[in-house]
């Protein structure tokens, strides 16, 4: 493609491989003066092969040279399914680039992607990337590819491939694009599709570790705000937050991919959302089936500094609150509500916070909304045995 230079680090045979060095060129050519340096740039590529091979799995069945990444099913699976998802960083990127800090935005862009995988039960195998900036930064680059293969070792998959592009005039000097693609392998009887879903299930939220990846055009906008008043400094510790702005801000998403995996193993799950882009109202009745409804009690869990933040500082309603934000839940799991508390702990001893957030019920007519937010009515309840389970609950960690 005109104008680029795309580099398949997994794919790309560097001049080490091919048992030679190439001449230090003594002027730079016509397409390094017009802003892509092809030397600069395929010597990245030898810089970050150690980084991709620390994830690689049994599986991976490439070495490297080739011009994709082959990988097999593994062995367990007796009737694999594959499923993909794709998805990127989005304007994150933009406070990273004004931060001036790059090792969180790479597990942001792996834990968008295999959360999604996760909540059709699928485990997480194979993560490719794409990375672009207008001129090959290589400490930007690295730090934001070490951040990819730390989100595949969470997740347990294998950084298999990616591109890196240099695309001067597309992208603003010191930016980066950041966005992955995954594959994911679930035996067919196995897939979670929210079809189980019933009347009388539970649900339980698992904790965000902040806004992940998502609300992020109208943080920046309070930011510039705040900044250009005077009001905001992105370095100083904010004390609800036990750290500075920046740090809260730039908080990598969660990955929920092995904790979920170990309840699915052993548990009945009738339905998982990820709490994206959309919020609560955007996400939840995806997965459910005709005929029921999910009531979630917004009241039924903390949340940490940075939305009462936001929200104050944009003036926000909770209504908008709960549509734009995950507001500090960021997995829902519908189980069996016989099995809400064994889960719940399982959940807790595998590092989660979890909470029992509301339940499924039967609509009263087909017109009736798929998700009800009633605040409060857990609480409401306790004599009915709906309040906190126990174990679950507590503050909320920063």
């Amino acid at each position: 493609m005109t104008g680029e230079t795309l580099l398949p680090y997994l794919g790309a045979v560097s001049p080490e491989d091919a048992g030679r060095k190439k001449p230090r060129r003594r002027k730079l050519s016509a397409y390094a003066r017009a802003g892509v340096d092809l030397d600069h740039d395929e010597a990245f590529v030898d810089d970050i092969k150690d980084i991709a091979r620390s994830t690689f799995r049994p599986e991976i069945l490439s070495g490297i040279g080739g011009f994709a990444g082959l990988f097999k099913t593994p062995e367990r699976y007796s009737d694999p399914v594959f499923v993909a998802a794709t998805d990127g960083v989005g304007t994150k990127l933009k406070l990273a680039a004004q931060v001036g800090r790059f090792d969180t935005i790479g597990i942001d862009c792996v834990a968008m992607v295999v959360n999604d995988l996760i909540v059709q039960g699928a485990e997480p195998v194979v993560f490719l990337d794409y990375l672009a900036m207008s001129q090959l930064e290589k400490s930007t680059a690295t730090e934001a590819l070490r951040g990819v293969a730390e989100g595949c070792k969470r997740a347990g998959c294998a950084l298999l491939g990616g591109e890196t592009a240099t695309m001067p005039g597309v992208y603003k000097k010191g930016e980066v694009e950041l966005v992955g693609f995954s594959v994911g392998v679930v035996d067919r009887d196995k897939i979670v599709d929210g079809s189980t879903i019933r009347d009388g299930d539970a649900l339980l939220g698992l904790a965000s570790s902040g806004f992940h990846s998502n609300g992020y055009a109208l943080v920046r906008k309070v930011l510039a705000e705040g900044l250009k008043a005077g009001k905001i400094d992105l370095f100083a510790e904010v004390e609800d937050m036990n750290t500075s702005l920046a740090s809260a801000l730039l908080a990598p998403t969660r990955i929920y991919v092995k904790p979920l995996l170990n309840v699915l193993r052993e548990f009945e799950v009738h339905g998982l959302v990820h709490v994206t882009g959309g919020g609560f109202s955007g996400n939840v009745p995806r997965i459910l089936p005709q005929g029921v409804r999910a009531r979630i009690d917004p009241e039924a869990w903390p949340r940490p500094g940075v939305y009462p933040w936001i929200q104050k500082l944009a003036e926000l309603p909770e209504e908008e609150m709960l549509r734009v934000f995950n507001c500090g839940i960021g997995m829902i799991l519908a189980v069996p509500q016989e099995q809400a508390e064994d889960i719940a702990h399982r959940l807790q001893g595998l590092g989660e916070r979890a909470y029992r957030i509301g339940e499924i019920e039967r609509k009263g007519s087909d017109d009736e909304p798929s998700l009800a937010l009633d605040p409060g009515y857990l609480s409401d309840r306790e004599g009915e045995g709906y309040a906190e389970v126990p174990g679950l609950g507590g503050e909320a960690e920063d």
